[in-house]
């Protein structure tokens, strides 16, 4: 028996990327914003393919969007038109020159401000046909943007959760313990991670919001676990830098944050931790052709530390 032949001239991949967008972000019009389009626009290339599948796709209401039973179900299926499409393009590229023309780069933003500005010179010298497209985020966002085939590559802290990434070492990156001048502990040469487990200041341990990777490092470092009633949260470690300048209390900061701080001398200090420090390293999918590649790209980075880092450890 065969199957009816069913023409595919009005279905395009671009409007299932418009039908994923409002399915991801739950808005019309932020959806509109990501695939630069209006929202008049998006919305009406969704209403055509609705047209066209003879379904309806998301129920929508002046303060609600959410996909239809039908529309979960066809929305998954088009996850995976756009995720074989973009491997089409990937395997095409490998096989012409993977590390030639875009590449999709995220960096964590603990990392980000502090690394990327030492890492383009580096790259616009070493790939001079290569252009760069840089996200900065949560890790977690990264890693599902990088799931998805958003994003090529994430520098971002080791390990990282999920059996589809491969992961490179670059380089450790040490942390070092900033205070408030006045504080008990910024009289000592130098730290150790029980100094800080045995501190209890009413200015103590501040940390960044929940998702922040560091967050999670500075706790495990310190082996403590504050009490969430006690625990003064920053937004980012700018913030965290005018926290403890303030006298709130101290905290732990990645070496390469510490760059260009001299007008923080007056209010704070910093103290080398023994041992203490991050790994950072280059994530990639397991299944993109291009890992070959990508792994001289890691290892040509590794070549090139930031200075204040180490080589990753062994372990």
């Amino acid at each position: 028996m065969s199957m009816t032949y069913i023409p595919l001239s009005g279905l395009s991949l671009r409007d299932i990327e418009y039908v994923v967008a409002v399915d991801d972000l739950r808005n019309f019009s932020r959806a509109a914003e990501r695939c630069g389009v209006s929202q008049a626009g998006l919305s009406e290339q969704v209403r055509k393919l609705e047209l066209l599948l003879d379904v309806t796709l998301f129920e929508r209401s002046r303060r609600h969007v959410a996909p239809t039973p039908d529309g979960i179900r066809l929305i998954a299926m088009g996850r995976e038109v756009l995720a074989s499409a973009r491997a089409m393009i990937e395997a095409a590229r490998a096989r012409t020159g993977p590390l030639e023309g875009l590449l999709r780069i995220g960096v964590i933003a603990t990392l980000g401000p502090y690394y990327v500005p030492s890492l383009l010179p580096l790259l616009r010298r070493a790939y001079p046909e290569l252009k760069l497209q840089l996200t900065e985020s949560l890790t977690q966002s990264m890693l599902s943007r990088l799931r998805q085939n958003e994003l090529d590559l994430v520098f971002a802290a080791l390990p990282v959760p999920g059996e589809s990434f491969e992961t490179f070492p670059l380089f450790e990156e040490p942390f070092l313990a900033v205070f408030p001048r006045n504080h008990p502990l910024a009289t000592r040469d130098a730290l150790t991670m029980q100094d800080l487990a045995a501190d209890h200041d009413e200015n103590g341990l501040l940390l960044l919001e929940d998702g922040h990777c560091l967050r999670d490092q500075a706790l495990a470092v310190c082996g403590m676990m504050p009490a969430r009633d006690q625990q003064r949260l920053a937004t980012s470690l700018e913030m965290l830098w005018h926290m403890i300048g303030a006298g709130e209390g101290y905290s732990l900061i990645p070496q390469l944050a510490l760059r260009n701080r001299a007008e923080w001398d007056e209010l704070v200090v910093t103290r080398p931790m023994a041992p203490a420090s991050r790994q950072i390293g280059l994530v990639w999918r397991s299944s993109d052709p291009r890992g070959p590649a990508f792994r001289d790209f890691a290892a040509f980075l590794a070549d090139n530390i930031p200075e204040g880092c180490l080589p990753p450890s062994a372990g």
